[in-house]
């Protein structure tokens, strides 16, 4: 193809990182929640980083520009509050402050996100197969939607100053709805998508007042439709989207998808009166180019076309992509190029990052880089080939390095992971046996309490391991000061009466990273930052070639921690799942291989854990929920081979030694069958936000395994009372047996404070002894 088009493809994206080359987002918002900084400087560094994505995004090339896709802290709440949909118990933050101005707005919705010393935040989940996370609109009978167009309004008037008009991203009304969730009062048959018809009037009017202000398209996201959705939902969608295009004023209407295939909404948004689509063409979303092509295109419509992956960092196949994009132009109206999803979810620009193999560096593409493919696929399909034959040939000769690269590959590694038999994935001692053992050697109360593993991340810390990696101190120096913190950390734990101790993690920054760094096949990034939620950005690792151990990771750290009590202490791991899902995991094998070959190497560390005299190993898999595939059909496949990999990492101990595993952050009834098959002695799982919603799910399935639901939400600056603690535990001990309750937070304490990490769990300690005291009396 060496000729243009008559379509003149545009390059565009849905979305870009927010947080700043240097974080400057992050710790503007952290100063003002400690006072350091006002609500109008808070805003005003805000409004500056946008004006600089904002030229970024032109200066790249591209042809259209996205807005509204920054936040302060997550667009699912910037949704909520943008329809009015505030719960009354947050409305009290602002109750001393002037109503309208900065500073209330942001109390408002900082008590939304994090709550107050009083009042709960909204529930915190994941973003569909993400690792971001949202917060959860609460939605009633009685929610009464009003329009608050005052962000998108002003992000577009910005972007106008700068000569720009962009294309407003909004989250659809069905996606808003699905991912809602009742309030606690609501009746237990209310749905929150029967508030459709209340909310598409808001929509209606905050289209009204985009294009008022000189907006030609609105961006409607509706990832929810990528799901198995009934006909219930489907005729939502319909209904929706004929109610939005006959709005009397309004822009131009994209909806767009993205991590999976429509499927059967693929026919409904291809029939509605909208003016565009934007669809994803990577990974299993692939399976949208037959669909449309079965319908015959979309010829009346604008299709925005997601082939460069917006999820991970390797270099697209720029031929194979342009392949698709020649595929699809016949098959609608108006062709355009775009990355699969918002650029949220990858670093801002390889670049940066000096410290890597230049051979290496090539291989990768963040969200700079991945600007740079849209363009140019943009370009080949304007201007033909030939006028990016380097940048193709480039590309081409980068995938080729990377696939014939030592890193890649290690015979040995493979070797080791053909041998696996089912024999050595399974315990060989059935549960109640286990269990009889480990109390033996344990002797552990009711309701025994512990943490999930870390404890908080303190600045001295932060700065001795900066001085290490600087040299400013030595490896002496940088040991001692992590065994001062855990020896305090070990006091503190029975000092304050916990049962089974944990040494506190100081040694690691991220639970992933530190895993990463001791195991070959991984790379590490110096700025790869990407935002898991509100202020909490995380530098996923780079899973590049074949994995395995070369030394222990961890013993050295839990013999120290042992040495100093005589309560059991737990060896702490990442298990294989949670070790993929947190990485930028290689897509040039089945992630099932990649899945096994970390396994076998965790495996190596459990077994040294148990020769150092660990009676406790927790191996958590927080991301085993979140990594399920969007569709039902794909859901088979992907839970055997992630269950098996969590028990050859656990499999070849002891009867009597007790593994533990952690969840958090997702919905876990779809995959209760799952959990139990991960064979964990002891499994912890959020719950104090859902208030104890999963311990109903666990006891309708029978689950016949010790289970610790957390009763200490971490992620809002609370601490709750005792009451409050003994409240969740009366809770969960009217749906499980009490025997196999454990007393535990949600999940690791790194990200709060000692202030609050110190009476959460002294009162956290006084409730379980009170409620065992109550057991007891009843016998």
């Amino acid at each position: 193809m060496n000729r243009p088009t008559p379509h003149h493809p545009t390059a565009t994206v849905h979305g870009y990182p927010r947080q700043g080359p240097d974080r400057e987002l992050k710790r503007a918002v952290e100063d003002f929640w400690s006072g350091r900084r006002t609500a109008a400087e808070l805003l005003d560094t805000a409004a500056g980083l946008r004006r600089s994505v904002f030229q970024q995004l032109a200066g790249a090339g591209l042809g259209e520009i996205p807005g509204n896709h920054f936040s302060l802290y997550d667009h699912v709440l910037d949704t909520a509050w943008m329809l009015g949909a505030v719960p009354p118990r947050h409305l009290a933050a602002g109750r001393d402050l002037q109503p309208g101005t900065p500073a209330h707005t942001l109390a408002v919705y900082f008590a939304m996100a994090r709550g107050t010393g009083h009042v709960e935040p909204l529930e915190m989940t994941k973003w569909f197969d993400t690792n971001y996370h949202y917060l959860v609109p609460e939605l009633g009978p009685g929610t009464v939607f009003r329009a608050q167009p005052g962000k998108p309004l002003t992000e577009f008037a910005e972007a106008k100053l700068l000569g720009l008009t962009t294309r407003p991203v909004l989250l659809g009304p069905i996606t808003f709805l699905l991912l809602a969730k009742p309030v606690p009062d609501a009746p237990s048959d209310f749905q929150p998508l029967t508030l459709l018809g209340r909310l598409l009037p808001v929509y209606a009017e905050l289209l009204g007042d985009l294009q008022a202000v000189g907006a030609e398209w609105v961006q409607f996201d509706e990832p929810a439709l990528v799901r198995d959705q009934p006909p219930a939902v489907l005729n939502a969608t319909a209904r929706a989207y004929r109610y939005l295009a006959s709005a009397a004023r309004r822009p131009k209407l994209l909806v767009a998808s993205y991590f999976d295939a429509l499927g059967e909404a693929l026919p409904v948004l291809a029939n509605s009166p909208v003016e565009g689509l934007a669809l994803d063409f990577t990974g299993p979303a692939a399976a949208n180019l037959p669909g449309l092509a079965a319908l015959g295109g979309i010829q009346d419509k604008r299709l925005v076309a997601g082939v460069i992956d917006g999820r991970n960092i390797w270099a697209a196949d720029l031929d194979q992509a342009l392949a698709t994009l020649v595929t699809l132009l016949p098959l609608a109206d108006r062709l355009d190029v775009a990355p699969s999803c918002s650029l949220l979810h990858v670093p801002l620009d390889a670049a940066r990052e000096r410290e890597l193999d230049p051979q290496v560096l090539r291989w990768l593409a963040f969200a700079r880089q991945k600007l740079d493919e849209t363009v140019t696929l943009a370009r080949a399909l304007t201007e033909g080939r030939d006028a990016v034959a380097p940048q193709l040939a480039a590309n081409r000769a980068a995938r080729a390095s990377r696939a014939a690269s030592a890193l890649t590959h290690d015979p040995a590694v493979s070797a080791r992971c053909a041998a696996v038999t089912p024999t050595d994935s399974r315990r060989a001692t059935p549960y109640p046996e286990r269990a009889a053992a480990q109390q033996a050697r344990l002797h552990l109360p009711p309701l025994p309490t512990t943490t999930i593993g870390s404890f908080p991340q303190t600045d001295a810390l932060r700065a001795a391991r900066a001085g290490l990696r600087t040299g400013r101190i030595d490896d002496a120096a940088y040991r001692e000061r992590i065994e001062a913190e855990i020896r305090e950390v070990v006091a503190f734990q029975e000092k304050a009466g916990l049962d089974v101790l944990v040494h506190g993690e100081p040694e690691r920054g991220d639970m992933v990273q530190y895993f990463a760094e001791r195991l070959t096949g991984y790379l590490a990034t110096r700025h790869g930052w990407v935002q898991s939620y509100g202020t909490r950005y995380v530098r996923p690792p780079i899973l590049a070639g074949d994995v395995s151990r070369p030394a222990p990771m961890t013993v050295a750290e839990y013999r120290y921690a042992q040495n100093l009590t005589d309560r059991p202490v737990k060896g702490m791991l990442t298990g294989p799942v949670t070790m993929l899902a947190w990485s930028f995991v290689r897509d040039d094998q089945p992630l099932a291989d990649t899945a096994r070959q970390v396994a076998l190497a965790l495996r190596d560390e459990v077994h040294d854990l148990e020769a150092a005299g660990a009676a406790v190993i927790q191996v958590d898999e927080p991301a085993l929920r979140e990594t399920l595939p969007l569709r039902r059909a794909a859901h088979p496949d992907y839970l055997a081979w992630a269950t098996e990999a969590f028990r050859l990492t656990t499999s070849g101990v002891r009867a009597d030694t007790q593994i533990h595993t952690h969840m958090c952050y997702a919905e876990f009834g779809d995959i209760l069958p799952a959990i139990d098959d991960v064979d964990a002695d002891v499994i912890s799982l959020e719950a104090a936000r859902s208030r104890m919603a999963v311990t109903t799910e666990l006891a309708a399935a029978h689950y016949p395994r010790a289970v610790g639901p957390g009763v200490y939400d971490i992620h809002a600056p609370r601490v709750p009372a005792v009451a409050e603690f003994t409240e969740l535990l009366r809770s969960a001990i009217d749906r499980l047996p009490a025997e196999r309750l454990w007393v535990n937070p949600d999940c690791g304490l790194k990200t709060r404070r000692w202030d609050e990490v110190r009476p959460a769990l002294e009162r956290l300690t006084v409730a379980a002894r009170e409620i065992r005291a109550v057991l007891e009396g009843n016998r």
